[in-house]
């Protein structure tokens, strides 16, 4: 599977020589001009990564930055901020609304490039290699789970709840977050539909249903302290 970086820039140069060079190294890109689109498209399906230009039309990169900051699908997405603008103060707005990393243009494809696979190593790991909870082993490349060695069949729906709860590494997710990531921030059903799939998800992961923790009245969690 492909890592899939979304490009926000409205220089269509700029765009296009990122885009051509990135899928060069093996990566899936996607490009928006527009920082109103860019949110509407990121939220609806994350990337592994997004590279936000500041000067954008409609919303700036700073502010969407902010804005899937507080979206629970793209809290921890990794962000890098891609910019003309040279000043200390651009620089500190970007990283204290939530921006991973911040590079100044003119700058050359391989520091981009050095930038994203350093960030990429910090961040990827723990939602695409195989992750063991206690007996309950996850990989995420491939999509199979297995509990004391015995493989477990999840519906999709199942499997976005339980790498949701897993990246949010031990942080409580309210049933309004867990809806957002697994049916779209648009989604306006009952919030005790997670209450369901979460009871499904357990049932099927038998021994291993210990490590998913309610937080009475407010959603659920990951038992940190058992991760290895």
């Amino acid at each position: 599977m492909k890592t899939r970086i979304f490009i926000v820039e409205d220089d269509p140069d700029i765009a296009e020589l990122l885009q051509f060079n990135l899928e060069l190294e093996g990566f899936e890109c996607l490009v928006e001009s527009n920082g109103n689109r860019a949110f509407e498209r990121i939220t609806k399906a994350p990337p592994d990564i997004a590279i936000l230009d500041i000067g954008l039309p409609g919303i700036s990169g700073i502010e969407l930055c902010k804005y899937l900051r507080e979206q629970a699908g793209t809290r921890d997405l990794p962000v890098i901020m891609l910019t003309a603008r040279d000043a200390v103060w651009d620089k500190i707005r970007g990283l204290n609304i939530g921006a991973d990393d911040y590079i100044t243009k003119p700058c050359s494809v391989k520091e981009v490039l050095a930038r994203i696979n350093a960030l990429l190593r910090r961040t990827k790991p723990t939602i695409t290699d195989t992750l063991d909870i206690g007996t309950l082993s996850i990989n995420f490349a491939i999509q199979r789970i297995f509990c004391n060695g015995d493989e477990i069949s999840l519906t999709p729906t199942e499997f976005k709840i339980l790498k949701a709860l897993i990246k949010a590494k031990g942080r409580i997710l309210s049933r309004a977050d867990l809806c957002e990531i697994v049916w779209g921030f648009e989604y306006s059903g009952d919030e005790r539909k997670v209450d369901v799939n979460i009871k499904r998800l357990r049932d099927k992961l038998n021994d291993c249903n210990q490590y998913i923790k309610t937080a009475k009245g407010i959603g659920y969690r990951i038992q940190m302290e058992q991760l290895k």
